[in-house]
This record gives structure tokens, sequence and C-alpha cells, in this order.
């Protein structure tokens, strides 16, 4: 009796220290922990317009990332999602004035980072998918999202310590602006981050610990 209580304890504490093993098996790995969102704030563009030349474009951004990731480990960006706010003024003479009503597309969002390699990557072929809308005054948002189409280049953590990625100093929209007739005109807005003092925030957070 006394030993089949023995040989149960044993069993129990093999299964305990097997799913601890489990559990920290990705990290020992050079793998990434469970996802977390990552988010910026809002990143101010200037973008070349047809025939009004550069405007100011409001950009956010986000992505799943790593909660940790082991230094050497890797990891890819994922559900990176986005909006383009285009502000009321430009709502009312770029769309409502102009006979514009909506847009469809694709983005092109380079990102930089800190502590992992490489050190800049480029996210092309961001979704923006048809979006119709009546005029309404104020701002005009348009989304933007990840899809089988989008190439995310994976990164490399570096050293023990914390990666950081940011939104590029570049961004672009290679749109077709819907008109209320029904027909559609191509324009590509190529973007640079505005100029300010002091300079804008374009990372992401939080920061990914790299352990």
């Amino acid at each position: 009796m006394r030993g089949s209580l023995v040989r149960q304890q044993v069993r129990r504490m093999s299964a305990v220290f097997a799913v601890s093993v489990a559990a920290l098996t990705p990290l020992a790995t050079g793998q990434a922990s469970a996802a977390t969102a990552h988010a910026t704030g809002v990143v101010v563009y200037m973008c070349g317009f047809p025939m009004i030349g550069q405007q100011p474009l409001d950009i956010t951004a986000r992505f799943d990332g790593p909660g940790t990731v082991a230094a050497g480990g890797t990891f890819t960006p994922d559900a990176i999602a986005g909006t383009a706010t285009f502000s009321a003024l430009h709502n009312a003479t770029i769309f409502s004035a102009a006979n514009y009503d909506g847009v469809r597309g694709r983005a092109t969002a380079p990102l930089s980072g800190t502590n992992v390699t490489p050190a800049s990557v480029t996210v092309a072929g961001l979704d923006v998918p048809e979006q119709i809308t009546p005029y309404v005054p104020g701002p005009r948002t348009v989304g933007f999202a990840q899809d089988t189409a989008t190439s995310a280049p994976a990164f490399t953590a570096g050293a023990p310590g914390s990666a950081v990625l940011a939104l590029g100093t570049t961004f672009k929209l290679e749109l077709d602006f819907h008109k209320r007739d029904g027909s559609w005109d191509p324009w590509t807005l190529n973007c640079t981050v505005k100029n300010t003092n002091p300079a804008q925030n374009r990372a992401f957070a939080p920061a990914i610990p790299v352990v």
C-alpha cells in the first residue's frame, strides 16, 4: 500500500515537472511569449496631394507582438492595422467639394527598431478596404489592415533589456478615390513625418522585454 502511494506521488511530481518544463520551453528555445497589443499615438505626416501639394495626415498604427522574447529569438508583427485621418478641412475640400466619397487601395509602412535586427523593415501591401461613406462635416478616418497579401518581415531580438519598434519616417498610400458618379481616380500619397521640436514619438508601446 505504502509503495503504491509513493509511486502515485512520484507520477504526480513527474507530471508537474513536465508541465513546468513545457511552459518554459518557448523562451528557452528563443521563441516569443503570448501576444501583446502594441500601438502608437497619432503621428503626423506631410503628404503630397495632387494639385494642392504637401498636406498633413494623421496616422496611427498597432500590431500584435510578443509579451517577451528571448535574446536572439525571432518574432514577426501580426494583425498590423491602423488609421489615416483627413482633417475636417480636407474632408470638406478634397472629398466633398471635389465629389469624392470614399477610397480603397494599399498602404506601405516602414518600421524601425532598437535592439533588433534588421534595424528597419518595410511592411508592404497593407489593405485599405473599400470605404465609401456620405460626407459628414468633421475629420474623415480610413482604416488599413494586414491581410494575406501583406509582407510583414521578422525581427531578431538583441541583448537582454527591451526592444522597441516605431513607425518609420515615411509612409505611402496608393489609393483609388471614389467619385459620386461611381468612377475611381488613382492617387499616390508619398508622406514624410512632419518635423517638430521636440520630434514626434513614433514608437509602439509597450516596449518588448528581451530576456
